[in-house]
């Protein structure tokens, strides 16, 4: 059985296990090493089933201990040319992996790697690059899109072929525009290299959910400028303006910033 659990989805740090009883994988390493063995101890889980990281892209909050980690337990790292380019520049990895752990992902190809096959594809934002990813394990189609400008055709098309879906609900447009950030800041996080508000990841859910879609959860909630609330019932309002019933077609949950979500079964 393939399960998920989230064990931070924010500015703090991103961090996410896809698991079956044979194989696993982590989605970014933004977590601290000591937290993460914390996090997987109390959830009756062990670092040894982690047979690979795969990165979204090279911001901080996305790798801070992706070198620690697989340098530590020999795993290895795959993603994109430009993001291992990106995390090899970036001063916040002061231990970069081992280059025989670095592995190439090219956006658009599938991938087999174990119990998995993993799709990468371009996720607008502005780092050195971005993808998000489908993987498909046991029939079951999982996808997360995180850190997003827009909501491009490529990201809308996969929204179509996913049972479970992660993706991206950063900010509240209202809060974002009344809050303290200095203008720079906030046309960066509204803009196409930026992230994706409540209002945006609704209107993804209305034009692209189909009937083989089971849950949802948003993910990397701003702490200044979005609440879980707020976000759940914007996202629901909407949903239900279009005729789409949270809870009813497909579960919805809002991902903790800063701690683990427990695990969910995908079925």
């Amino acid at each position: 059985m393939l399960k998920f659990i989230s064990f931070g989805s924010g500015s703090d740090g991103n961090c996410y296990f896809l698991y079956t009883e044979k194989d696993g994988m982590l989605i970014d390493t933004g977590v601290g090493l000591r937290k993460l063995k914390n996090y997987f101890h109390d959830n009756h889980l062990s670092l040894e089933m982690v047979k690979r990281v795969l990165i979204t892209h090279d911001h901080a909050d996305h790798i801070n201990s992706v070198g620690n980690f697989s340098n530590k337990y020999n795993v290895p790292i795959y993603t994109t040319q430009l993001v291992h380019n990106g995390i090899l520049r970036n001063y916040s990895v002061s231990d970069k992996p081992n280059k025989e752990n670095t592995k190439c992902l090219l956006k658009g190809e599938t991938t087999t790697l174990g119990d998995f096959e993993i799709t990468p594809f371009e996720v607008p934002h502005d780092s050195s690059d971005n993808v998000g990813y489908m993987v498909t394990c046991e029939g079951i189609s999982f996808c997360l899109m995180t850190d997003a400008g827009y909501v491009t055709e490529e990201m809308k098309s996969y929204i179509k072929e996913a049972n479970y879906l992660v993706i991206e609900a950063n900010h509240d447009l209202s809060m974002l525009h009344d809050g303290h950030y200095s203008k720079y800041l906030k046309d960066r996080i509204s803009g196409e290299g930026g992230h994706l508000s409540n209002n945006d990841a609704a209107q993804a859910l209305v034009e692209n959910a189909t009937e083989k879609l089971k849950h949802v959860w948003l993910c990397h909630l701003s702490n200044e400028n979005n609440h879980p609330e707020l976000a759940r019932k914007t996202v629901e309002s909407i949903l239900r303006n279009s005729g789409i019933i949270a809870g009813v077609d497909f579960l919805l949950d809002v991902l903790p910033r800063t701690k683990p979500t427990g695990v969910f079964e995908l079925i």
